[in-house]
């Protein structure tokens, strides 16, 4: 944690242990990434992956993300979790339970082919557990078309919000439902293309696919 890190608003919501910030960026796949480019603002969802204090993006090596992203300037990652919707009797203390995490830093391009596959690796493992086994890898040329970037967790905070509505004591004699709606990820069944063969079942890690909580 750092004072640009520390949460001000509802400062009780703030976590700054590890444990909470590792388990909330484990269970999310796809991170936002703020960053400047000529004094305009740019926000860009891509996918991502951890390992240790580690960090991975990737993309086309054209990505205009990934071209200023490598040069080394200020950028911020974050995720979100929404857990529920929070439905209180007063329009003004609806809420939203929700996970997130934020990271300051800079990014540095993975250049050495090794850990770029290896990074590849990590990202794929962290959105499929199990997949990077059954794959191929990518080739020299396929190499060369994708930028890698890591960014260290050096500056980062948590902020939690959950549990019921908070309504005024006035409001509660109201005859208006209030409580929350729980919202999670779920998944369907697999849809195999046209070129596998229809007899092939989908591998387990596909047909059981659930995210980290």
């Amino acid at each position: 944690m750092s004072e640009r890190t520390r949460i001000k608003r509802i400062p009780k919501r703030g976590h700054y242990d590890r444990e909470t910030i590792d388990a909330i960026l484990d269970e999310a796949f796809i991170c936002h990434v703020g960053f400047v480019v000529d004094g305009q603002p740019y926000v860009i969802p891509t996918a991502f992956g951890r390992v240790g204090d580690t960090l991975y993006i990737h993309g086309s090596s054209a990505s205009r993300m990934l071209r200023e992203l490598s040069k080394g300037v200020k950028a911020c990652l974050t995720v979100t979790h929404v857990d529920g919707l929070v439905l209180a009797r007063s329009a003004f203390h609806h809420s939203i339970n929700y996970r997130s995490v934020v990271v300051l830093g800079r990014a540095r391009p993975v250049d050495e082919d090794a850990e770029k596959i290896d990074a590849l690796r990590v990202i794929t493992e962290h959105i499929v557990p199990g997949r990077w086994a059954e794959v191929r890898w990518p080739s020299e040329i396929e190499l060369k078309a994708t930028s890698v970037l890591s960014m260290q967790i050096d500056e980062a905070s948590a902020k939690v919000r959950s549990g019921p509505p908070v309504d005024d004591d006035d409001d509660l004699a109201l005859r208006v439902w209030a409580g929350v709606l729980p919202l999670a990820i779920g998944t369907g069944e697999p849809i195999a293309d046209e070129f596998t063969d229809p007899a092939a079942a989908a591998p387990e890690y596909v047909a059981n696919y659930r995210r980290p909580r």
